[in-house]
Parts: C-alpha cells; structure tokens; sequence
C-alpha cells in the first residue's frame, strides 16, 4: 500500500510537533503574496501548527486525539470511553465499505487479541473493492453525478456509467486526489494517451442538459454557469454561484473572477465520441477501417445517395426553430467553423440529426427495396470491419483559440459587457495562469492551467475541502459543518488548527485518501462510544455545554443512506450480486411509476441486485427505495444528505414487495444452514443483522415471538396459502413455523439498531 502507516504514533506526533509553523509546501513560495499568506482563514495557505499541550496524554494515539483533547479540556469536558469491539467492527466496516461485517468477520476479530488487530482490520477494509463503492457514491453526490440529461425530456447518456466506474476504480487505486483533479478537469490535455484519464473528463458532462431547447446560446450560457458553480462547490467549497449577478454579497467574489473562472470552459466541446483506446491502438483501427471505407466505398455511396435527400430535408425542417445565427453554424462546414459554432452546432445537433431509423421508416417501395440490398451487400464485408472502439462521455476543447467570455450584466447572456480573460480569484492569492495548449492537438491548455491551480500544494482550499469531505463522513459532521461553503455564511471550523495540520498531512502523504482514512478512523476519537447516559453528571456537563457534539466528546450515531440500507437487505438474503462496472442496473419498480420515465427491469434478477451505486441514475425517475431514504435531486452538488424521519421510510420497510422478498430469502438461508434449532438461528439473524449477539432476554422473547406467531398463522387456516413462505426450508417443516421465521427476519429489517450505526 503506498498511504503511510502510523505504526509509531508517538514518534510521529513528536516529530510534527517539531515542524512546528511550517507551511505545506514552500514549492509556490515565490510566487504567494505577503497578503495572501497572512490573509482570513481559510483564504491563506494551511500551515502545519505544533501539536497542542494536553492533560490526559495516554489517551493520545493519533495527533488527531491532540487536537481534540485539547478543545474539550479547554471547555472542561473530556472524551467518552471507548466503544466495544463489536460496534467498532460495524462502524467501520459500514463507513468504509458500506457492507456489514459477517459473523465470520466478527468472530476472527473478536479471536484476534494482538496489539494491532484492529489495524490490520482497517488495512483489510480498504483494500476491499467494496471501499471503492461506498467512496465513490460520495464522490458522486457532490458532483451531481447522474445519466440522464433531466428537464422534460430526460434523455439517456448511454456511456455516463463510465465516468462512474473511473471514480470507483480511482478511490481503490487510492489514486492521488491532485492526479484526480487532474484529470477530470483535464485529462484530455494532460494525459492524452491515457483512457482512463479521458473518461474522467465525463466530470465535465455531468450538468442538466436541455438538449432539445431552441436557444442554443441561452442553453450553453446556462451550461457554463452550471460547471462554474460545480466547480467553486465541489473543489473550493464556495458558493461561486453567487457572483453570476454581482459580486458575492458576503465572499470576496467579485463577478469579474466568477466570469474568468467560467472562461477556462469557453473552448470546451461535448463529445460521445472520444475513442478509449491508446494512440497505437487508435492507429491499427483507422487504418483497418480506412481498408473497409474502400472496399466499399461504392455500396456506401449508393446508401448515402438514397438517404442523404431525406436526411437533409428533415435537418432543414428541424432547423427551422433556431435562430439564424444557430442555423449557420450548423450549415457551415465542419472545417469552416469557428470555436463558437462547433459548440453551437454541437448543441444544436442533438435535436436537429434525425435518427437513421427515422429516415429509413420513410422509405417505401422501389427505394425501400434498393436500400435493403444495398444494406445485405454491406452486410457481406463485415468480416473485414473492425470492431468499433469502445467510446466514452467526455470532452475536448473545439480549437486552440477560444471564444470570448464576457461579464455579463445580472448574469444575462443577451447583455455582455467587457470581456473578460481566465484567470483566478485575486483574494486566493493567484497568479496569472500559464496557458500551454498541449503539443499535437486542438486545444487551449486552460482546463490543464485550471487544474494545476488547483492542485497547488499550498492551494489554500483544495487540500481543506476534500479533508473537511473525508472527516464529515466518518464523524458525521465535517470541521467546517458546511462542506460545500467555507465562506462567511457557512458554519466556522469547530476545530480549525486540526484541518490545517490535516490538509498539510494529506498533501505530505501525496494526496492519499486511503492515508486520510487510516489516519482517521485509527484515532481515539473515531473510536469513542456513542452512548450518552444522562444520569452521568460528565455526559450531564458536556451536553449542557456542546449538545450538537461539534467538540466531539462522543462519537455521532448515524443512520445508513438508502444504498447501505438496500445492498444489507441484499447481503443478508444471500442475493446480492457482486459484479462491478459496466452498464447500470435496473431493479423491478413498484406499480403506479409514471410511465413515461419508468425503465423495464433486467430481464435477469440478478442483474437487479447488484449494488446501489450501479443502479440506473435516472434524474426524473430516482429509484424509490433510495429516493425516501434522501438520495439527492441529482442536479445539484449534495454534500451532505439530509437524514429524515418519514411514514413513507417505514411503509416501505413494512409493506414494500422488496423487504418482504429479502425477508424470504433471508429466512430461507437461515433455515437451510441452521434447521429446526431456533436459538441459533436467532443468535445467526442477530449478528448477521446487528453484529451482536442478542441478551437472554432477546433470545428468550424472539423464541417466545415465533412460538406464538407460528400458532397464530396456523389457526388462522392454510398456512401455505395465507403466509409468506420463505424462499427455501428444510424438508418436513411446518409451514406456519417457518412463515413465522420470515415475519421475523421482516421485524429485524424494520427495527430501529438495523437502520443505525452506533
């Protein structure tokens, strides 16, 4: 693994207490104004502090717990004792992998007595390919990750699930997060040869897109705004948004630096055609096609002959509904365009380009029958085609030299004022950008300038966001509580010396997020219980003097996210389907969707129950066991869901098709591998659902329920017709006993200890 073991904690705390101020990186020093260093917090660059002096040292295993400590001892207060080995595997296992631990899992940790078992337990987890799943979810909800275009139409974006495999794969590679910068913004220019790197830059096509709207330039000024926004929210956690009318009314953005910032996309062109494939590759497959292109290059002719009268002639009705300046730019030649027609034109295409089965629909007769000949002799020179290449969602600048970005008057495309060239905001203490287009090809070089500014080890913002993103998802509430808004009308840092020494570490361990993990979840304070007793006059104290827990004297119970929820009652069943990547997943629907946005299901089931994060992000159609559960809007950056407590979350735990079916499954494997014997079946359910093992009491009431609820069913008549069965039980056994096993497995799925993680 490359991320940094903290195997000697105390040297490690000793020897970055000794770094005392210094500053991240001095690389940048020359050029950073005296201005800037010594600006507000966090618009100046972070700097290491020394370790804070504490009273209880012992409980210091990581320099995180320092800084705790050292709030809570100021206030009087001190840390909660540590959690039970058990709630800790739970926690960390769901915070890293989004899965629950098995009773496997559970009994080697709990045999494991060495002095770093549970090191070794968080090396394992982060290792898993399920850590890339639960990290890139998060990565996906603050950068609106969706594949459909939503508005009215909500087109398909057939290859967007690309972009998400990347951010899977990228987070399991512990792929450094600058080089993640890098190339989503601009992996076109930096690393050409690179696939990966251009699949990234589907980043770029994550907008809503009303691609069949008439004003292109309306759609394409609204296009631009969108990533202008994304941009400041997700890398420099500042409502950017805000200055497209005016200067911001509380940040110091100006509208001028909100207008350069949005010119570093003025030259950027939507493509879905960008091949995935290396240059060698890219070569061999051209000269294969240029091969076909001419053996049949006179039955292609004869086709475009017949289709081109009818294709121009519904291009030309489509026109009809632009403007001229729209209609040009579509009619002008390929080669002839300027930067600002191709991303016109571009634009305009998807609406005006009829589709070849709309044009070969209108064929009749003679000319049906020519083309349909024609169509079988093409067919007869398909073993000398290659293969297309596999194509992705992504982008390229339309040419090296960019169209002019104006400031525009209340942030009205009919009303620009002066133009206006990239550059960065001057209160982030920015120089000028160094544009240099990429050698051998078409670009402009101002994304890649865009990126290695952000990317600036001493980058005041870049390194505290993305800590600030990591630190809220495993404590449930970031340093700064307002992840997307370190501005002056977001939450203050609770702890602002601890996210500057962490932005230093991070940038120190080469922007590893692995590294930021362990570092995290290793320390005294992740691993504190989350128990407060209110007859304990010190949790009486501390809740009086800090009840939100913003110094962190107990560690936060928090409830799982729709997929942590539907991939455990997956898991559970034993039906979860472990394939990653490729296209989305399209689960059954409850009855009463609307039609016009429902999918069809997989024809398979288990294609159906694969995780969440690969079901299809449809943004007018969100899937519903998700969407009560508070999946985000998919149209803006969420970067933090809201948790809340509704009637439709416990209707469709109690009442939906789905639970009920997992419960089926779920007692069908639990009968199958454990009989007729109810306590160890109850003892399996328990830890399989809570990982723990119920109390005497627990087990002597779940007995006592399934005794009586197996009576009850019986009575009521035909226990095969009148009950749910499970999926699978040993031979002989009484139905109603084993209906009452599945009304069991149910209630586990709707208490209160599955839906939490203490």
């Amino acid at each position: 693994m490359r991320y940094r073991r903290y195997r000697n904690v105390r040297w490690h705390c000793a020897v970055a207490g000794l770094l005392g101020l210094a500053v991240c990186s001095p690389l940048w020093a020359a050029e950073t104004s005296a201005s800037f260093k010594s600006g507000k917090w966090p618009f100046r660059p972070p700097e290491r502090p020394a370790l804070p002096a504490v009273g209880n040292p012992a409980w210091v295993v990581s320099p995180i717990d320092a800084f705790i400590l050292h709030a809570l001892e100021e206030k009087g207060l001190q840390p909660n004792s540590a959690a039970d080995k058990l709630t800790l595997l739970r926690r960390v296992t769901f915070d890293l992998t989004g899965l629950p631990p098995s009773p496997a899992e559970q009994h080697d940790f709990l045999a494991d007595q060495s002095s770093d078992a549970y090191e070794k337990l968080v090396d394992r987890l982060l290792d898993s390919p399920r850590y890339g799943e639960r990290w890139g979810q998060h990565w996906l909800d603050v950068v609106r990750y969706a594949e459909t275009d939503g508005f009215k139409e909500d087109a398909f974006r057939p290859n967007a699930h690309a972009y998400r495999d990347y951010v899977i794969r990228a987070f399991n590679a512990d792929l450094p997060y600058d080089r993640f910068i890098r190339q989503q913004l601009a992996g076109d220019e930096l690393e050409p040869d690179n696939p990966e790197a251009l699949v990234a830059t589907g980043l770029n096509r994550l907008y809503p897109d009303e691609s069949n709207a008439a004003n292109v330039r309306q759609r394409l000024q609204e296009i631009h705004d969108d990533l202008t926004e994304t941009l400041g929210l997700a890398f420099l956690g500042l409502t950017i948004g805000c200055a497209q009318c005016h200067d911001h009314k509380f940040d110091p953005i100006t509208q001028v630096d909100y207008y350069r910032l949005q010119a570093f996309f003025a030259p950027m062109l939507p493509r879905d055609d960008v091949p995935l494939a290396t240059r060698e590759q890219r070569r061999q497959y051209a000269q294969q096609l240029a091969d076909w292109e001419q053996a049949t290059k006179s039955v292609r002719d004869s086709i475009e002959a017949i289709l081109a009268p009818k294709r121009d002639a519904a291009m030309k009705d489509a026109l009809l509904k632009f403007e001229p300046d729209i209609r040009q730019a579509v009619e002008t030649p390929a080669e002839k365009r300027s930067a600002m027609d191709k991303r016109m034109a571009t634009q305009a295409m998807k609406y005006v380009e009829p589709k070849l089965r709309e044009i070969t629909d209108k064929l009749k007769g003679d000319e049906k029958r020519q083309y349909e000949e024609l169509e079988q002799q093409l067919a007869g020179f398909d073993s000398v085609k290659p293969a297309p290449i596999p194509t992705a969602m992504a982008v390229s600048d339309a040419s090296a030299q960019a169209p002019p970005t104006f400031r525009l008057a209340v942030g009205n495309f009919r009303k620009p004022l002066e133009e206006v060239q990239p550059g960065f905001p001057s209160f982030l203490g920015s120089s000028e950008p160094r544009l240099v287009p990429p050698s051998g090809a078409a670009s402009s070089g101002r994304r890649s300038a865009l990126a290695e500014w952000l990317c600036r080890s001493d980058h005041p913002l870049t390194s505290r966001v993305m800590v600030n993103r990591i630190w809220q998802h495993h404590f449930g509430r970031g340093i700064v509580g307002t992840p997307n808004d370190f501005g002056a009308m977001g939450e203050g840092a609770s702890h602002p010396e601890l996210l500057d020494w962490l932005s230093c570490e991070f940038v120190a361990q080469g922007w590893s997020t692995k590294a930021m993990h362990r570092l995290m979840v290793t320390s005294a304070a992740y691993r504190q219980s989350s128990l407060v007793d209110l007859d304990n006059p010190v949790h009486a104290k501390a809740l009086d003097l800090d009840g939100a827990n913003k110094l962190l004297w107990h560690a936060r119970r928090g409830r799982l996210e729709g997929e942590a929820i539907r991939d455990t009652m997956l898991e559970l069943a034993g039906v979860l389907n472990g394939q990653m990547y490729g296209p989305s997943a399209r689960p059954e629907l409850p009855k009463g969707i609307e039609p016009k946005y429902a999918w069809k299901p997989d024809a398979a089931v288990a294609d159906r129950n694969r995780r969440s994060i690969y079901v299809l992000a449809k943004r007018n159609l969100r899937y519903p066991l998700l969407d009560i559960f508070d999946l985000p809007d998919m149209h803006n950056s969420c970067p933090q869901r809201s948790t809340t407590t509704t009637a439709p979350q416990a209707l469709a735990l109690l009442n939906s098709d789905f639970a009920l079916i997992q419960a089926q499954h779920w007692s069908g494997r639990l009968l199958i591998e454990h009989g007729r014997d109810l306590a160890a079946l109850v003892l399996a359910a328990y830890a399989e659902a809570f990982a723990r093992s119920p109390s005497d009491e627990q087990l002597r009431v779940a007995r006592e329920f399934l005794v009586r609820q197996a009576e009850t069913i019986a009575a009521s008549g035909d226990a095969t017709a009148s009950a749910t069965l499970p999926t699978s039980m040993p031979a002989g056994l009484d139905p109603a006993q084993a209906a009452a096993i599945v009304d069991f497995c149910h209630a586990l799925l709707n208490s209160n200890e599955f839906l939490y993680v203490d």
